[in-house]
């Protein structure tokens, strides 16, 4: 069965594309969102139960609806869930629940994208998939013949489940340190990557590091003279610092191998270990576009999967554009505050 035409046809119902539809429906566009999970939520309820975010709520909120409460606090998993609800139901754009998109078709400007049980067509679709889609399990010498545990921090819940076990957990970045740290109160912990740990203040000088940005326009959209691509660093405001100097978690530098049961060191040490947990990141879901291809025959992705784009709006097909990827115009486009602009920006420019 297919549907009228859209003006536009949203493919994702997390942060990303709930700012997408909000910038398209005041434009009067009419809007679908085509969510996969059974909420206009995205990844959140699916976090770890301690996640907290790593900025204020007065830099956490999309466009047109501030993040409820104390503009200074740092606002749970669970609150973001809700807020992502409330500002769903606001909308006034159709969202189709439980619908994920399999396949997408460009044919003489008029998109044509699947769904398990119905086929949608628009004018414009914005991929908002974002970055959080697909847990990356990254190769590991000896991980495929681990005899213990291997979990990706997506299937990370709470630490007291790994009470009295050794958890050897791989990553430099904020999730790798918060659960790390977090799992250190009943585990023996070792936190490893190839790279020492990178922190920088939370609060310098008494104010958050996102309001500095802020008032020295250094944040979303121009490059950042702390925060570069490519460079992963911790935001703290110090206590996770002071539990990798004591020692819990330990950190060291990157395995060699695992060997059945064991982790092998590049010191010639070896420990027996429990469970492996990857926090290694996430990678876009984008395989309902590997059949999309515009005009000239040119594909929307490239052989690895990758969207073929410049901030945001494709260079292949035209009237594709995507919301939510990391770096996609700055270092604040893959979060509750850079979503809204990036959208705004990319919708003036699809035509």
């Amino acid at each position: 069965m297919t549907d009228t035409l859209h003006d536009l046809i949203v493919v994702g119902g997390g942060q990303a594309g709930l700012a997408t539809a909000f910038h398209a429906t005041r434009r009067g566009w009419k809007t679908l969102i085509l969510e996969a999970g059974p909420a206009p939520t995205g990844s959140w309820p699916r976090f770890y139960d301690s996640l907290t975010l790593f900025s204020p709520a007065r830099h956490s909120s999309l466009p047109g609806m501030p993040f409820p409460g104390d503009p200074g606090r740092y606002p749970q998993r669970d609150e973001v869930v809700e807020y992502l609800a409330k500002y769903a139901a606001g909308l006034d754009a159709q969202i189709a629940a439980s619908r994920p998109a399999t396949s997408a078709t460009w044919d003489a400007g008029v998109f044509t994208v699947s769904t398990p049980d119905r086929v949608f067509q628009s004018r414009r679709v914005v991929n908002a998939t974002g970055g959080f889609a697909t847990p990356h399990r990254p190769e590991l010498p000896g991980l495929d013949g681990f005899f213990g545990t291997v979990l990706h921090s997506a299937e990370y819940v709470a630490p007291q489940t790994f009470s009295g076990q050794h958890v050897v957990v791989v990553g430099a970045g904020n999730s790798a340190v918060q659960i790390a740290t977090e799992l250190a109160t009943t585990a023996k912990v070792t936190l490893t990557s190839r790279h020492p740990v990178k922190f920088l203040p939370q609060r310098p000088f008494g104010r958050d590091i996102h309001d500095w940005l802020h008032w020295t326009r250094l944040g979303h959209g121009r490059p950042s003279l702390l925060l570069k691509r490519g460079v992963v660093a911790v935001l703290d405001d110090g206590h996770h610092q002071r539990a990798l100097q004591s020692g819990n978690p330990l950190w060291r530098p990157m395995f060699t191998r695992l060997d059945r049961d064991q982790a092998r060191w590049a010191d010639g040490s070896a420990e027996r270990v429990d469970v492996v947990l990857l926090a290694t990141g996430f990678r876009p879901a984008l395989s309902h576009l590997d059949g999309l291809y515009g005009a000239s025959g040119a594909s929307a992705v490239d052989r690895d999967g990758v969207p073929l784009h410049r901030q945001g709006v494709s260079h292949t097909v035209a009237g594709l554009g995507f919301v939510g990827l990391e770096w996609q115009r700055g270092f604040a486009s893959a979060t509750l505050r850079g979503v809204g602009p990036d959208a705004a920006h990319v919708l003036r420019r699809l035509r």
